[in-house]
């Protein structure tokens, strides 16, 4: 799998998602076999600005390369600015034009672009000029279902030089909810030479294999579905190769996961900041388990390392 002058080992990648994806849990995700990473989305226009805690956002190390570096904006100014900041230490800029969330919608920016798509031209141009690496998009299949743009708009992304393009399978309007939309993303595969990366409703091998034969795209990217669960990727890149089938983590190998997730994050944040950080992956990685309520109830009360590890490794003693 390549994406313009970039190799990739496999074609099952992590999304980028805010507020999830930091340095840490991308750690975590390439230890577990992602072919590709991609940071929290970055805006374009903060980095023209200088903003300190922006920058925080682009914490990176060699051992997650190759990593995509997610911008959103529609500022021409922003776009070229933020393309070639980031192309000094990324491998891919990737451009976000499917965040549905409203305070990034309300300036413009996110999946408000697939209603103007001169502009998505513009943006994608500008980018490619002033990028030393590949760039790329992801986009939604539109704005609701009276404006499904994904082919036309894949097109125009081609043509401004783009060197791949990732669909998410539902309109804006949708948010996450409903499903995917797989023949879409399908659609789009047929109508464009550069890679396309399917996303949406990934959350185990099986699926992975069903959508991936059913839309012939070139590579695929695991988002919620691996929230709580980075060994998604090793099960599915196997999974694809060989049809084997990985034994699930037991039960010391998921407790050293959240624990090297914790330390990975106290490293890079500060107690403070990456324990209650860590709340919401620590809900994820024992959502399925016994009386894991009762236990996240307690997690979500304890303010140190030391208290959220000596926890762990009771609850987990107390699992058959």
């Amino acid at each position: 799998m390549k994406i313009g002058n970039v190799n990739l080992k496999n074609n099952v990648f992590l999304a980028p998602m805010a507020g999830i994806t930091d340095l840490p849990f991308r750690l975590i995700c390439k230890e577990n076999n992602a072919g590709l990473v991609y940071t929290e989305m970055v805006s374009a226009k903060a980095l023209l600005y200088n903003d300190s805690k922006t920058k925080l956002l682009l914490k990176t190390c060699d051992e997650e390369r190759p990593l995509a570096v997610q911008i959103f904006g529609s500022d021409l100014e922003s776009i070229a600015y933020a393309s070639k900041y980031v192309s000094d230490f990324a491998d891919i800029v990737d451009i976000n034009m499917g965040c549905p969330a409203p305070k990034v919608v309300k300036n413009g920016d996110g999946s408000k672009l697939l209603l103007d798509l001169e502009l998505v031209r513009q943006i994608v141009e500008t980018a490619v000029k002033n990028s030393k690496v590949p760039v790329t998009v992801k986009i939604r299949t539109g704005w609701d279902f009276d404006n499904i743009v994904a082919i036309e708009a894949a097109k125009i992304i081609e043509k401004a030089g783009a060197s791949a393009i990732t669909v998410h399978g539902r309109t804006r309007s949708q948010y996450y909810s409903g499903n995917a939309d797989w023949d879409i993303i399908k659609e789009v595969k047929k109508n464009v030479n550069i890679p396309v990366i399917g996303n949406g409703d990934i959350t185990s091998k099986e699926i992975a294999k069903k959508v991936l034969e059913k839309s012939n795209v070139n590579a695929i990217m695991i988002g919620r579905g691996a929230l709580g669960n980075p060994w998604i990727f090793r099960e599915t890149v196997e999974y694809l190769n060989t049809g084997k089938i990985i034994t699930k983590p037991d039960k010391q190998e998921r407790l050293n996961t959240i624990i090297k997730h914790i330390k990975l994050e106290v490293e890079n944040k500060g107690e403070v900041i990456a324990i209650k950080e860590m709340r919401k992956h620590i809900s994820a990685y024992t959502k399925s388990l016994k009386d894991s309520s009762n236990f996240r109830a307690k997690i979500n009360t304890l303010n140190t390392e030391k208290e959220v590890i000596q926890e762990l490794r009771e609850y987990f003693e107390s699992i058959e």
